[in-house]
């Protein structure tokens, strides 16, 4: 596989010790796939002495099943950085309160009602749930949660865990539901984590004080670190990383805050780019 020019690369040598990297539109392809080579390329950083982290609004579960054995020791930033494990050790977790549970669920009610096409996920630490329950619904949140429960009522559920409350718009939600989502529950920290997706999250909660975290326990650097992404959810990751690289498909505010251009997602972009690090190792 070909590696990306020698421009859009840190001068050797690198002394590199953690990848970090987003998943949809930055390590998954355009349908949703593992690039090839990838679990050869983390069998290469682990002999290297290099940890890799997806760092994903994704479940946790969800994680571990499109990852596979790939990640089985590995550290992993889930639910857009609510949550932090390494296999059975949970390194760092955030939750909202039971108000803010709530609140953010009826908001969504409340703009369904008023002609906005959303559907609420109440993402807890074990499992998430759903109450709507159509088939274009079930099958985008399908896709990012593999423990999911369908329940009648949201909040009839436990919600003394709840990471976050996101909120899938079928139209785009930066220009639609996010505005309104954040104007009605003001205690919570509204992100942007796609075209179609706001998570509703702990107001201090973050990728990049989830890589904080993580490198405190690894004993690692942001010189050390090298993240990728392509959406504003990853944004904060780039505050704790000095390799830092934005996709070429990425959405400006992270062009503009990244060092260097990894290939697109849809061009193995991260695989290609992490072994030319490797390459450069000091």
């Amino acid at each position: 596989m070909p590696r990306p020019d020698s421009a859009s690369l840190p001068p050797a040598p690198v002394d590199l010790r953690l990848v970090v990297s987003d998943m949809d539109g930055t390590l998954l392809d355009g349908d949703g796939l593992l690039p090839a080579g990838f679990a050869t390329t983390v069998e290469r950083m682990r002999a290297h002495g290099v940890h890799f982290a997806p760092a994903s609004g994704r479940q946790l579960a969800n994680l571990r099943h499109v990852l596979g054995q790939a990640i089985a020791h590995s550290p992993i930033i889930a639910e857009n950085g609510t949550l932090v494990v390494q296999e059975d050790t949970v390194i760092h977790c955030e939750t909202i309160t039971a108000d803010e549970t709530v609140a953010a669920i009826n908001t969504t009610r409340d703009l369904r009602m008023d002609s906005y096409d959303v559907g609420a996920v109440l993402a807890g630490v074990d499992c998430a749930y759903i109450e709507r329950q159509d088939p274009p619904f079930l099958e985008e949140v399908s896709r990012y949660y593999q423990e999911l429960e369908v329940v009648d009522d949201l909040l009839t559920v436990d919600l003394s865990r709840t990471l976050k409350v996101a909120v899938y718009d079928f139209d785009d939600a930066e220009a639609g539901s996010s505005q309104a989502l954040t104007a009605a529950v003001p205690e919570v920290q509204a992100v942007v984590s796609g075209e179609h997706w706001t998570d509703l999250m702990p107001p201090t909660a973050s990728k990049g004080r989830a890589l904080a975290a993580l490198q405190a326990r690894l004993g690692v650097t942001p010189a050390q670190t090298a993240v990728f992404g392509d959406y504003l959810n990853d944004l904060d990751l780039y505050e704790h990383a000095e390799l830092s690289f934005a996709m070429a498909n990425a959405h400006p505010g992270i062009r503009a805050v990244a060092h260097w251009t990894a290939p697109a997602n849809t061009d193995a972009g991260v695989v290609r780019t992490v072994n030319a690090l490797l390459d450069r190792l000091s």
